[in-house]
């Protein structure tokens, strides 16, 4: 009920049907009576909360699960050419398109349950993030830094996960196994080969930072030291001059 702050029924609750009956509007002129809110009490309204947890976590299933599909049709495309005896005889029409198919009808189950586990994680690591923000004013060290491991840990294990599901797709798309016998064979084959591994995982992360330095600082030298001129013309392609001069304008 929406009325004058020095009438006593102000924000009080009312009917609208019988509003008109009483005498509200006598005692305090100018009263109406407003529409808050809908229930309060249904099934929906007392696990809104929860619901909302459950549409985070379904949005997180779905993010990863495209991403490991990515992966697996990935995966299955490589090796399709490199398990190859003769090439390119032995290689598919369509790599790409055959591997995504195969993916799709019989690895969805495998890739499916893989993403949902990634997704646990990453949804308690958001309900950690969302306590630490909701501690941030207290005072308590031992809970503060219970906190802090938990975000550690979880963080590592995050970080484990997408790593052997990553080596899990791969070997789904190789051998077409479930997801835990083939996670359980690369983690065979990755401790077979730990140093190789790290060597080339290492390596290669480095070589691909190179390979983004060394682009970018290109395109900016370029940019720096010409101007299109027939002096001094880009290096660049026409193409992606045009889709930087919109960049720069936007």
């Amino acid at each position: 009920m929406a009325a004058e702050p020095n009438c006593m029924y102000g924000n009080k609750t009312c009917d609208p049907e019988t509003f008109n009956k009483t005498n509200v509007s006598k005692t305090c002129p100018g009263a109406q009576c407003t529409f808050a809110f809908y229930g309060g009490e249904t099934p929906y309204h007392r696990y809104l909360f929860i619901l909302q947890l459950s549409n985070l976590l379904i949005f997180l299933w779905l993010v990863n699960f495209t991403i490991a599909l990515g992966q697996c049709t990935l995966a299955g495309a490589f090796a399709s050419y490199y398990w190859a005896r003769r090439k390119p005889q032995d290689i598919p029409t369509c790599p790409l398109f055959s591997s995504f198919s195969r993916a799709i009808r019989y690895h969805t189950g495998s890739l499916a349950f893989g993403a949902l586990i990634l997704a646990l994680v990453q949804m308690a690591r958001i309900i950690l993030e969302y306590l630490d923000s909701k501690l941030k004013g207290v005072n308590n060290v031992v809970a503060r830094f219970l906190l802090c491991c938990l975000k550690c840990c979880f963080w590592c294990l995050e970080r484990f996960i997408k790593f052997m599901n990553r080596n899990a797709y791969i070997m789904i798309a190789i051998y077409g196994k479930c997801f835990c016998t083939s996670a359980r064979d690369a983690f065979c084959l990755l401790m077979r080969n730990v140093v190789r591994v790290a060597v080339l995982d290492r390596v290669t992360d480095f070589l691909l930072f190179l390979g983004k330095v060394l682009i970018a600082g290109s395109v900016g030298e370029d940019l720096e030291r010409n101007d299109g001129s027939p002096e001094k013309p880009f290096l660049m392609s026409a193409e992606l001059h045009s889709i930087l001069r919109k960049t720069e304008h936007h």
